[in-house]
């Protein structure tokens, strides 16, 4: 099974940066990239990490607890405009 690929649309600076970067290290400009992507998240875990503990502190098991942290809203302005039918 063929591994389907999607492309990728960056600015030109970072594209610059992408081709100087594949240049100098003798490799491909898809495999730069794939292996910045994959050491990215490595290099930033404590920062994930920290970013998932606040939002899992958010969460109460409640649809208006999911539904504010899927939009940003605040519980009291889900309340404001119809909530979430829970309490129906």
């Amino acid at each position: 099974m063929a591994t389907q690929l999607t492309p990728l649309k960056v600015d030109p600076e970072a594209d610059r940066l992408i081709s100087d970067g594949a240049h100098f290290l003798g490799m491909t400009k898809k495999d730069l990239v794939a292996e910045a992507v994959r050491v990215y998240p490595e290099i930033r875990r404590g920062e994930i990490r920290a970013r998932v503990r606040e939002a899992m502190a958010l969460l109460d098991g409640t649809d208006r607890s999911r539904l504010a942290l899927l939009t940003g809203l605040t519980p009291e302005q889900i309340d404001a405009v119809g909530g979430t039918g829970e309490d129906l």
